[in-house]
Parts: structure tokens; sequence; C-alpha cells
């Protein structure tokens, strides 16, 4: 992220949700810990891609980060304010410079509600908050204007969602995002529900979008294929915890991690002749239950290059040199001696 200004900011983030017992009387009797102390940057006009196995904690980090679960401790800086213990106005206005585009095109769009107006509802709020001053002709016009950016006519904004093929409802969700103007988007699996070739068109959209707005994006994915199409710095999430995080090109081409190392291999190569000679690499057991609190390595259970010390203590993420970190005494040992 050189000479990059820090956008986003996230330190030590957790997400734990309570466990409770009692019909009448709710007792707590322990915690899901979803996000487990977390740490990241987003540089202005750079891509994060966040990926992992399903239930490691991707959307519910991206929501911690959008306020739209109070995290259970940390801190989220957006432009160096700090949105955890901010207050519900401070945190309106901030996300007219954050905005989200969810993984269901059709969960995520009011039903009863045209197209046009899912579009212009963000505009709708903060004028009717006094943050924006605009009429409703200017409003009318953007709405329509930003429909023809994401590749959808004018004249379809009277129709409602369930008119809209899945590729469309999402480029509906994109221009909804892009309302406000903002400098941030958090993309949470955006293209997971679509087909192969109109995820294509969506993360060239978006692609677009960044060179065209100077957008900055955490591009949440379990696709490494996808996270590598369009990320700059990549981030490798497991049970709540980031293993590793490096330049896209750096962590395909020399990850560090037994778990990265896991992920790359079983994503498939379009040559059936190197497809058939790799080595693929088959972790065992089950991911453990995030609902203890752990003192060893958070892979420990399934890593095949697990050590004593692994069992004793959780390593901590240390950069190894050029930005690339890692969660692993494997190669903390290297870099001490």
């Amino acid at each position: 992220m050189e000479n990059k200004k820090t956008l986003l900011e996230v330190k030590d983030l957790q997400m734990h949700f309570p466990i409770e017992s009692g019909v009448i009387i709710k007792k707590k009797v322990g915690a899901i810990r979803a996000v487990d102390g977390i740490s990241f940057e987003v540089g202005e006009g750079e891509t994060l891609g966040l990926v992992g196995e399903s239930g490691c904690g991707k959307s519910t980090t991206a929501r911690c980060v959008a306020q739209l679960h109070k995290p259970t401790a940390g801190s989220v800086f957006l432009e160096g304010n700090n949105l955890c213990t901010a207050s519900k106005e401070d945190i309106l206005r901030a996300r007219m410079d954050m905005q989200m585009v969810f993984q269901d095109p059709y969960a995520s769009l009011n039903p009863r509600m045209t197209a046009g107006n899912i579009i212009a509802e963000p505009l709708q709020i903060f004028k009717k908050r006094g943050v924006l001053n605009i009429g409703q002709k200017e409003i009318v016009e953007k709405v329509e204007g930003l429909m023809e950016k994401v590749g959808l006519s004018r004249f379809f904004r009277n129709r409602y969602p369930h008119e809209f093929s899945g590729g469309q409802r999402q480029r509906i969700g994109v221009a909804r995002a892009l309302a406000l103007g903002p400098k941030i988007i958090l993309a949470d699996e955006p293209v997971s529900a679509l087909d192969v070739s109109i995820q294509s068109q969506i993360l060239n959209l978006l692609a677009d979008f960044q060179q065209e707005l100077n957008l900055s994006y955490l591009f949440i994915a379990h696709d490494l294929a996808v996270i590598q199409h369009i990320s700059d710095r990549i981030a490798v999430m497991y049970l709540g915890k980031i293993m590793e995080t490096a330049d896209s090109l750096d962590l395909y081409k020399h990850p560090l991690h037994p778990y990265t190392e896991a992920l790359l291999s079983a994503v498939p190569i379009p040559d059936p002749e190197i497809e058939r000679n790799r080595h693929r690499i088959i972790l065992t057991g089950d991911v453990p239950s995030p609902d203890t609190e752990r003192h060893s390595c958070y892979f420990y259970d399934r890593c095949p290059k697990k050590m004593d010390k692994c069992a004793k203590s959780v390593p901590a993420l240390v950069d190894m040199g050029g930005g690339h970190k890692v969660a692993c005494f494997l190669h903390h040992a290297v870099s001490e001696s």
C-alpha cells in the first residue's frame, strides 16, 4: 500500500454474538466468536480482497465496518474518525463515504419499490436529513444517469426487482451504492449468486468505476480466481482471524501460511497437463466451532505442518518483508534467526 493514503483502518476488531439460555430470564452462557481480533487497512483507490471458507467471519467483518453490527471490541477508522464511538448522526454522515453491495441482489432490494426509487432512496434520506441540498428533478436525472452508467436503460426505472435478471438486479445494487458518491464500497460476495459470464461483467463494471471515480473496495469472496482478478492486496481469513496478507501477485506465487497453500491448491488451472500433475492439499477434519476461546493457533487442528509451539500460543501477524504478513510460527522462526 505504498504511497497510498489510508482511507479505512480496522484495529483489533471483535464481534462476539452471545449464546443465551432461559425462556423468561435470559442468561449468557457463551459467545460465538465470529470475528476474533483482526486488523487491516485499505488505501485510497485500492482493493483489499478478503477471502476464506464460508463461516470464517468475512461478511460479519463487512457489517461491523459498516456499523450494521456494533462490534464487541476494536476500532474502525474512516479517514481518521472512529465509527465505533461515533454518534448516530456522525455514522449517517460517514455512510455518504462508505456504501455496501450485498451478496443476494434479490433479497437486498425492496420488492415493493421500483428500480428508480431504490436507487433514489439514499438521496431522499439525506435530503430529508438536510445533509444534501438537491431537488426532485436533480434526483430523477441522477438516477437515470446512474442506471445508464451501470448498463441499464433509464426507461427501466419504473420496473420492479422481479422484472429484472440476477445480473440486472446486482447492477441496481451497484447504482444504489454509487448514488451518494462514496469513497469506499464494501462488496460482500457481490458476484457469488450470479452466472460466470455475468460475474465477469459485474467485476469489469466495478473495476471501471474504480478507475473513473478513484473508489476503494473491501471485496469479500470465497472464489480465489475472482479475488485474484480484482484485488491489489489479499487478506486470508480463517475462524475469525486473519492468517496472511500480501500483494495479490505475491500471495499467489509465494503463499506462506499452510491454510493459504491449501486454498490455492484447490483452485482449478485451465491446463489439463498441469492440473493432472499438481499436488492437491487435502485438509483433514472440520472447521472447529467458534464458540470457544482459543489459546493455540486457530488453524492448529487441521494444519499438516503443526508443531508443539503452535498448541501453546496464538501466532501474531508478522511482516516478513514487503508488506507480506503471516500468522505462523514456521516463518516467525525463520525471520528471527
